[in-house]
């Protein structure tokens, strides 16, 4: 078990975002006091303290981790993950946290793609602080795989890059994944947690699609490069050993359409 005191809050990065929502309640009912770390005001209340505060323009960090033991950390963007934990790490080094949970992504230093490289970067930086952590990847989360199918078809033409396939995770079983770490002992990293199929970007248009009662012609398309070959080769697919979530895409998908 963590050995942190209780009574002392856990500071939440990203505790706004699609992961952060689900994650909040599930501390609160485990008893936790939070303390969230946000760029706009949010008024506290229910256990919840919000604070102002920047990662990626180091402001406001230190003062969110005064009295702090353990570390949340779900912030993440399409850049400067790296940066933004470089600085948090920092800080959290001088302030003596004992433990950060820092989720990642699966295919984090397999995929030559400058999202997953700045999260192996953010990796990197959480496990060379000195402060005890715990790193949990996570496959894509139904959420975005709904937004980019959502926009895929509503184009008159679907582009079918066959090579690209998905393992989407429900962001509700990592929500009860990282709950489990943050009252547990620092462990490093853990096994990568992912949906229980894997897709490709076809296969999940179609069944947005289907579930709307629309149709699309699909146009094959080419990725070429060090990617493709990552994508033919599954890199971005969790590996053996790993979590399996027990929510759906298809479950998913039918409570976000009815």
């Amino acid at each position: 078990m963590n050995d942190a005191p209780t009574n002392a809050p856990v500071l939440v990065t990203g505790g706004t975002g699609t992961l952060g929502r689900h994650v909040l309640p599930r501390l609160r009912a485990a008893g936790r006091q939070l303390r969230v770390l946000s760029r706009t005001i949010h008024p506290s209340a229910d256990g919840v303290e919000y604070v102002l505060g920047d990662l990626l323009r180091d402001e406001g960090v230190a003062p969110a981790l005064d009295g702090v033991h353990t570390v949340l950390h779900l912030a993440g963007g399409p850049k400067g993950d790296d940066r933004a934990a470089v600085n948090l790490m920092r800080t959290a080094a001088r302030a003596g946290v004992r433990h950060l949970v820092h989720i990642s992504v699966v295919g984090a230093g397999r995929v030559p793609i400058g999202y997953f490289e700045a999260k192996h970067g953010a990796e990197r930086a959480v496990s060379e602080s000195g402060v005890p952590w715990t790193t949990l990847r996570a496959a894509q989360f139904h959420d975005l795989v709904f937004t980019v199918v959502q926009k895929l078809g509503a184009l008159p033409i679907v582009p079918d890059p066959k090579v690209i396939r998905f393992q989407p995770v429900d962001s509700r079983d990592v929500a009860d994944r990282l709950v489990d770490l943050v009252q547990g002992a620092p462990s490093g990293l853990v096994p990568e947690i992912a949906g229980p199929r894997v897709y490709t970007m076809a296969d999940l248009v179609r069944s947005y699609l289907a579930a709307r009662g629309r149709r699309r012609p699909f146009l094959p398309v080419p990725v070429p490069g060090a990617a493709g070959r990552a994508y033919r080769d599954g890199d971005n697919l969790s590996v053996d050993g790993a979590t399996v979530g027990t929510r759906s895409w298809e479950e998913f998908l039918a409570e976000k359409l009815r």
